[in-house]
């Protein structure tokens, strides 16, 4: 698994061969090609003359995919500035692009320079990952893997569906594993034999795939205060082809779906104090919201824990790394170690870049990880540069209507509608007023949406708050409506029936409105 980072070659300064098998695998699920997409707007192609000459710099593919979406964020910023103060999401973050390719537009202040690593950013976000020497994409895929690109979890940068029934989970679904006790740094105990996440695919005639899920539903029955009946559907996984024998009764797992990812480095960028002190003023009411404390690997420290479905992890860079390295099973500086659990010796034994031996990513006896540093830092800038679509409908009396319903649902404790961030990593913007709808925090959902399976100090009852923002628009995006860490969810109203233990009151009040009220909350939350 070479980590040359240019497609097709072993180009670069690092002096080492290929090292991986000549062949490529998806496990023994077979997944449809995947292509690159290009951004939808309301502009159309050929761009107007007005478009700036960095952009001529720009490798053809990352314009045909980036330029249309940046054009616009530009020649849309006066509309933004036009905005109502409830619709703008995110200040100088925000567009107004509200077509298929509303979460892929780069913020407008961006400098030239920073436009250049914004446009490589989503180019490699999308570039794909093989074995050598394949020279289709780049190489240091596996041993074990789930995909082969960032952009097949999170396609437009947008959240994957839950799998149907009898799918496999696969495109942005994966599961969790872990056993009872902590890790030194207290995260979870990966599996001794799997992991922390179950691999589907591995690389063909040399690693096996780990093994398959495969998703199943029941239903459970709710009915409003109004007589109206809903079935919610209730996941059922069943784990096939476990390639190093069954999981073990003490086995936790997690089913996880991949989220939007606009706006992140907004979130990033609330002051850690400002967090506590939304815990604080939530106690009052009688809502138990508190920060998970996980570990900074490049710090060597604990820190407050804000991305992931349990904020299990500090940091986008962080959170970047860990997925290159779970999901796709390339290498960084920051998880250096291949993903090999002590039971997987044909995975254990193939020739790794980590182990210098000549035949791996190795200048001298300095290792070089697979993602070398310009590459995650790329994608991090991408990921933190993205725009916040803004709010629609928002002078619709429904839609007003809606938010007093939200209001006084007290939904607002916990998806707290607008805090102010600090400095913004990277970016020359401080203090700008958000609406995310998200504290960032965990609380107790009760157990039917429970995993039983603890997260550094988050409990198995324990979820973070996801932020709301730019979810009217998921249908537009991805096509669906799935929502929740697995997906269960349909729709909002399914959302909030599955809400419990300290949001159950919550849930109870919506269970209660008659259904004219009931739709103008989902009216509002959809307008966000």
């Amino acid at each position: 698994m070479m980590p040359i980072d240019a497609p097709g070659h072993a180009g670069g300064d690092h002096g080492a061969i290929a090292r991986r098998p000549p062949t490529t695998s998806r496990g023994s699920t077979d997944l449809p090609g995947t292509t690159h997409h290009r951004v939808t707007s309301s502009l159309r192609w050929p761009l107007p003359p007005a478009v700036p000459m960095r952009l001529r710099s720009l490798r053809f593919p990352v314009i045909a995919t980036v330029a249309c979406a940046w054009v616009t964020s530009l020649l849309l910023a006066a509309g933004a500035d036009e905005l109502p103060a409830a619709a703008l999401t995110a200040g100088t973050f925000t567009t107004i692009e509200s077509g298929p390719g509303s979460y892929m537009v780069p913020v407008a202040m961006l400098t030239t320079a920073q436009t250049a690593v914004f446009a490589e950013g989503h180019h490699q976000f999308n570039e794909p990952w093989v074995v050598a020497p394949d020279p289709s994409g780049v190489w240091g895929l596996g041993p074990t893997f789930n995909e082969d690109r960032c952009s097949q979890c999170h396609e437009r940068n947008g959240r994957a569906r839950a799998p149907r029934e009898r799918e496999l989970a696969v495109r942005g679904m994966l599961v969790r594993l872990s056993v009872p006790g902590q890790t030194a740094e207290g995260g979870p105990r990966p599996h001794p034999a799997y992991g922390d996440q179950l691999q589907n695919r591995g690389i063909a005639g040399a690693v096996p795939p780990e093994g398959q899920a495969i998703f199943g539903y029941g239903e459970r029955e709710v009915r409003f205060a109004d007589g109206e009946t809903i079935r919610l559907r209730v996941p059922r996984i069943t784990f096939l082809q476990l390639a190093f024998g069954p999981l073990g009764d003490a086995t936790m797992t997690s089913p996880r779906i991949a989220p939007t990812m606009v706006g992140l480095g907004l979130l990033e960028a609330v002051p850690d104090a400002t967090l506590l002190d939304i815990a604080r003023q939530q106690a009052v009411h009688g809502i138990s919201g508190r920060p998970n404390i996980v570990w900074d690997v490049e710090r060597h420290t604990t820190a407050i824990g804000r991305f992931g479905w349990k904020a299990n992890q500090p940091s986008l860079r962080q959170q970047t790394a860990a997925a290159f390295h779970g999901d796709i099973g390339a290498t960084t500086f920051l998880f250096p170690d291949e993903n090999c659990p002590p039971a997987q010796k044909a995975c254990r034994e193939l020739p790794a870049a980590i182990q210098c031996s000549g035949l791996g990513a190795c200048k001298g006896d300095a290792f070089v990880p697979e993602v070398i540093p310009s590459r995650l830092d790329n994608i991090t800038f991408y990921v933190r540069a993205l725009a916040v679509p803004a709010r629609r409908d928002v002078d619709d009396p429904r839609v007003r209507r809606g938010e007093q319903l939200f209001v006084q649902a007290r939904c607002a404790v916990c998806h707290v509608p607008v805090v102010d961030t600090g400095p913004v990593p990277g970016l020359s913007a401080t203090g700008i007023t958000i609406r995310p709808y998200t504290d960032l925090l965990l609380h107790d959902m009760g157990e039917a949406l429970a995993d039983h399976r603890p997260d550094f100090i988050a409990d198995g009852r324990e979820w973070r708050t996801p932020p709301l923002w730019g979810i009217g628009l998921l249908r537009t995006v991805n096509g669906h409506t799935d929502l929740l860490h697995d997906g269960r969810a349909r729709n909002v109203v399914e959302a909030i029936l599955w809400h419990g233990g300290e949001a159950e009151a919550a849930r109870e009040i919506f269970r209660a409105m008659r259904t004219e009220e009931r739709e103008a909350l989902v009216r509002f939350v959809e307008s966000l």
